[in-house]
């Protein structure tokens, strides 16, 4: 199924079929008697006086084919409860048999004129679905026709189907099986970004040998795939201007490798490489809507399995800071994809900023559930703007504790750390206090632990359950509220 939204300033003239208008929290109806027939008025207001108090949109049956749909929106209203009730609407309306709507954008009155993009932005959101390896598709389209003068601009329309483009690339390549997108596979889909002017780069075995990124490769090294880095740059404001940076763990398919994980959800794994597929996302989303900003992203690809040659637990690596790790668990592997992907970052680019996103233990999801992911950072100022840009459009994030005395829980008596602590808790406290260790220059830096965010088996707000994508719209709207 399609949703399909289209711009028209004019009203149409003729009395549309399936009229989408919005009235207060009241219902009170004068204000869209002019949009209606007398004697549609007169109907709509008779049945309001039974309506169900609690529902926000009420659909009216004029006739067998012609529907009115109310829709309320409460004083001052947020865009991203807009975006829920839009949401709501396609969730109301996706198995009805009409597919044609008008939504009569001037019944908005003086309210926000982005509500009608936000609206349907919540309308396209909901309506993902990954149905590419099903045989039998939906072959029902949804059309919804935005008329009226209360619409967002030119640009603000670029950015809504920018970031829904963004946000559902990152839920295709999450919902993708590790047979499909394996390293190799994955390695060449973003290459096929420069498309859109990124400036993609890709590192394979021998050159990431040769950098000395041995605990990213000591992940990949028990599978017959190939193991990448890869760097995405958008240069949206020049080459004088540094940086933003976004990293993300790419392991597409974690068996656990030698410390092999239970074989009950283990199929689950395949959403490992969420970090990597929301950094990808949000720079195609830049790209798409030509952000005044430079940005970096850059993505470690890997397959953890278990093999003849697969890392052993009590090896010891050299990362490419130089810094070395004695492996004492190979199922906490995302942190040593992390640790060389995060140091080859910001000595490369030196950016302004670096923001990691990694589904890096169940630890986070024990501790806040589906319903924030957990903020580590060194950086007050950046760990506010985080919080506030997911409150705005509702993927929150909760700051969680870094500290010194965390230390001696990943100290080594063998290496500089080991990449597990074997004494017990502070699961995702002490893997964002070793990614830490790899940020050598002080750069301002927040790493979001996803685990319980990337992948929902009930759906939510804006997503019908599978690959929820969170994470682009919480980046992009970081960026909008503090650097362009």
């Amino acid at each position: 199924m399609t949703v399909k939204i289209t711009y028209r300033n004019e009203i149409s003239k003729k009395n549309p079929l399936n009229l989408i208008l919005f009235v207060d929290e009241k219902f009170n109806i004068s204000g869209i008697k002019k949009y209606i027939s007398n004697s549609d008025f007169i109907l709509i207001s008779d049945l309001l006086k039974t309506r169900d108090e609690k529902k926000k949109i009420l659909a009216f049956d004029i006739s067998s084919k012609k529907k009115i749909i109310l829709v309320s929106l409460k004083k001052n209203i947020s865009n991203s409860d807009v975006e829920n009730l839009g949401a709501s609407f396609y969730s109301q309306f996706k198995d009805a048999k009409i597919k044609d709507f008008n939504l009569n954008s001037e019944t908005l009155l003086s309210q926000n004129k982005n509500f009608a993009g936000s609206f349907a932005h919540g309308i396209k959101l909901k309506s993902y679905k990954f149905d590419k390896y099903i045989s039998k598709k939906s072959n029902k389209n949804i059309s919804i026709i935005i008329t009226g003068k209360n619409q967002p601009s030119n640009k603000d329309q670029i950015k809504f189907r920018a970031i829904e483009n963004g946000t559902f690339y990152t839920r295709d390549l999450v919902s993708e099986p590790g047979n499909i997108l394996h390293p190799d596979e994955y390695a060449k889909r973003l290459n096929s970004l420069r498309k859109y002017g990124l400036k993609v780069t890709v590192y394979d075995e021998k050159k990431l040998k040769k950098l000395g990124m041995n605990t990213l490769l000591g992940v990949g090294q028990g599978s017959i795939r190939g193991s990448y880095l890869v760097t995405m740059e958008w240069n949206g404001l020049g080459k004088k201007s540094k940086p933003l940076a976004f990293v993300g763990k790419g392991v597409c398919f974690d068996t656990g490798g030698i410390s092999l994980k239970p074989a009950k959800f283990m199929e689950d794994m395949t959403y490992d490489m969420a970090g990597s597929a929301v950094v990808v996302g949000l720079m195609k989303s830049l790209a798409l809507r030509k952000a005044k900003i430079n940005a970096v992203g850059v993505v470690g690809l890997v397959e953890n399995m278990p093999g003849g040659n697969a890392q052993r637990p009590g090896d010891i690596v050299k990362s490419y800071s130089g810094k070395t790790v004695e492996i004492l668990n190979t199922d906490a592997e995302g942190r040593l994809v992390l640790a060389d992907a995060l140091t080859y970052t910001e000595e490369k680019f030196k950016p302004k900023l670096i923001v990691d996103l990694a589904t890096l233990t169940g630890a986070i999801i024990v501790s806040l559930g589906s319903e924030y992911a957990g903020l580590f950072s060194n950086d007050d100022n950046l760990s506010k703007q985080l919080i506030n840009a997911g409150e705005k459009v509702e993927e929150k994030v909760w700051r969680m504790p870094l500290n010194k005395n965390f230390d001696k829980l990943i100290d080594s008596k063998n290496a500089d750390m080991q990449n597990i602590n074997y004494v017990g808790g502070a699961g995702s406290t002490t893997a964002a206090q070793f990614l830490q260790r790899f940020i050598l220059k002080k750069t301002p830096w927040a790493h979001l632990d996803i685990a319980g965010m990337a992948f929902s088996k009930y759906g939510g707000a804006l997503n019908s359950g599978g690959a929820t994508g969170y994470g682009v719209r919480l980046l992009n709207k970081l960026i909008e509220d503090n650097y362009e």
